[in-house]
């Protein structure tokens, strides 16, 4: 399912860019080290990188739901989890420019402007299991992350500090196994004739 996600947000970016910069650049995946970039990515690149993932404990729900086969067999499933995959994108320049630090603001910039467009990730753009789910899947971006400090981070990375993009989206995942239930179908009304006279005959 991430992998799905990682699919979408690539054609995300590539959709809302603009025609000239979306054919320009590489959307990667791979850590921000100070190896970065790798032999796989050639620049211009749009690095978003998965850095954490867990669940919305303020969307948890432990209800269930039942869904009816065309068998006429119902199935009791619980309602999907709620999970935070939270993402660190930065830009990355062509190697080799007079002025990088201005070009990399300038395609970050155009990136953050292609993701605020949409509070949730539009449905027509959804790859793999992430298209089967009826529930919308919203993001947030330019919030507070995960990292508790970037300077560690970027310490960790072995790199130099860049300015960077947080963003999180909310996916469902489907984790129940489905359970057969017999529903109540019908009301069925019995009426006894000895009881209702002997009930009769006590009241006299």
């Amino acid at each position: 399912m991430i992998d799905d996600l990682d699919e979408t947000l690539a054609a995300l970016l590539r959709r809302e860019l603009a025609p000239g910069l979306s054919e320009q650049i590489q959307v990667s995946f791979e850590a921000p080290d100070d190896q970065f970039p790798p032999q796989s990515v050639m620049t211009p690149a749009v690095d978003l990188f998965l850095y954490d993932v867990r669940e919305n404990l303020e969307l948890r729900n432990n209800d269930v739901y039942f869904e009816r086969r065309n068998d006429g067999v119902s199935e009791r499933m619980p309602v999907p989890v709620r999970i935070d995959a939270s993402y660190l994108i930065t830009a990355w320049p062509r190697e080799g420019l007079a002025s990088p630090a201005e070009d990399e603001h300038r395609l970050l910039g155009e990136v953050m402007r292609a993701l605020l467009r949409h509070r949730t990730l539009p449905r027509e753009l959804l790859r793999g299991r992430l298209a089967e789910s009826d529930m919308p899947l919203p993001v947030s971006a330019l919030q507070p992350g995960r990292l508790q400090s970037l300077g560690e981070f970027w310490q960790a990375m072995g790199g130099k500090p860049k300015a960077a993009i947080n963003y999180t989206v909310t996916l469902s995942v489907d984790v129940g196994i489905p359970k057969e239930v017999r529903l109540v179908t019908e009301r069925v009304f019995r009426y006894d004739a000895w009881m209702s006279s002997a009930i009769v005959r006590a009241r006299v």
